[in-house]
């Protein structure tokens, strides 16, 4: 059944309205392009690893940036790969940028295990992003948002009554799983949910960081995660002008008053006009960084799963890594770490390095060291 109007139907299926155009069939072909260029020549393990840490602290920075965080992107890959660190008068920033952090770990692993897209899901993800890594699932909001200029106080959105976003949400969640089962181009799919999640605003606050999070997450899973070599968030907050002005496809501020039938054209092509663009960006630079055919990747190293290659990343900058290093890139409690930490001493490829200290370190395995290579060749990017 499709989405009408009648908020009492739980068995809805949300239907937008736009064309595929001559320009989004281009935009498409270019994204097929670059994400084929990319899988064909894989990085070295260390530099893969490398870039995708660089661009994971970026997407973050960009994103808690567009609702306003504090922080400086040096002060957001601080908090990040040090538990401790804290920023005086930022707690909260600093809360945001950890909070995002782990939760874009995790939207990587559930894609990996190709978790369905759910309203579970969804709960979970708004948890990880607003309230942190032990929050139970967000239940949606009881009363009426309003979104205003930040300037004059004037409306610029006001979204579904509070009564209607189950069944908003329960028609999204049914419209992925269809389009997904009829062969929907991916990025169509994320470009689509991540304006249908903003538009129904289903938290008084989190909301463009899960969408941001929920289109990746669709990436991901739907093989265009491109190894993480790609962030959409900066972009976005690079011209937030664009990205707000695309979002508002109707004139009318009220959900009610012609946005809930809107056609959604204008949004794909800014969508994925600038998704080709991050896509091709992703390819130059993968390219190079190519300093010469690799060899196949050893068998060491195909045996390790996403966590593990997370960890190996860390590796990239410094010698030894501790448990709380693992906790906080991980977004796990520093038992588990250990656990892990353990395990992976078992399996040979992380070694104890100095049993005497009060936090047990750890270093790689002689052979994964000289898998980790020279790191020096990848420059830092501001």
């Amino acid at each position: 059944m499709l989405y009408n109007g009648d908020m009492s139907n739980p068995f809805l299926l949300w239907q937008p309205t736009y064309t595929l155009t001559s320009r989004l069939a281009r935009w498409l072909m270019d994204i097929e392009a670059a994400r084929a260029v990319v899988e064909q020549n894989p990085l070295p393990p260390a530099v893969e690893a490398e870039l995708r840490q660089r661009i994971r602290i970026r997407a973050t920075h960009y994103s808690t940036r567009i609702e306003g965080n504090r922080l400086t992107i040096e002060q957001a890959a601080q908090v990040i790969t040090e538990q401790e660190a804290k920023i005086q008068g930022r707690e909260r920033d600093v809360r945001e940028v950890r909070n995002y952090w782990n939760a874009l770990l995790r939207v990587e692993e559930w894609a990996a295990q190709r978790k369905p897209f759910t309203e579970e899901l969804v709960r979970r993800l708004h948890a990880l992003v607003e309230h942190g890594a032990r929050a139970a699932p967000t239940p949606y909001r009881d009363g009426q948002n309003v979104i205003r200029d930040a300037a004059s106080g004037g409306i610029v959105y006001l979204p579904p009554e509070a009564k209607d976003v189950p069944a908003l949400m329960a028609a999204l969640v049914n419209w992925v799983e269809q389009a997904e089962k009829e062969k929907a181009p991916v990025p169509i799919l994320a470009g689509l949910a991540h304006y249908q999640f903003v538009t129904i605003h289903p938290y008084y606050d989190g909301n463009g960081r899960t969408a941001r999070l929920l289109a990746t997450f669709l990436l991901h899973r739907g093989g265009y995660g491109l190894h993480g070599f790609f962030s959409l968030e900066e972009h976005h907050a690079r011209d937030l002008d664009a990205y707000y002005k695309a979002l508002t496809i109707h004139p009318h501020h009220n959900y009610y008053e012609g946005r809930a039938d809107a056609d959604l054209t204008p949004w794909l092509a800014y969508f994925l006009g600038l998704l080709a663009d991050v896509f091709g960006a992703a390819r130059d630079e993968a390219l190079r960084l190519m300093q010469s055919p690799p060899a196949p990747e050893p068998e060491h190293l195909r045996r390790l799963d996403h966590r593990a290659r997370v960890v190996l990343g860390l590796f990239a900058r410094q010698e030894e890594i501790t448990a709380s290093q693992v906790a906080q890139v991980l977004g796990l409690s520093e038992r588990m770490a250990r656990n892990l930490l353990q395990e992976w001493t078992a399996d040979g490829w992380l070694v104890a390095t100095d049993l005497s200290r009060r936090k047990r370190a750890y270093g790689l395995s002689e052979i994964y060291r000289q898998s980790i290579g020279n790191l020096s060749a990848i420059p830092s990017k501001k």
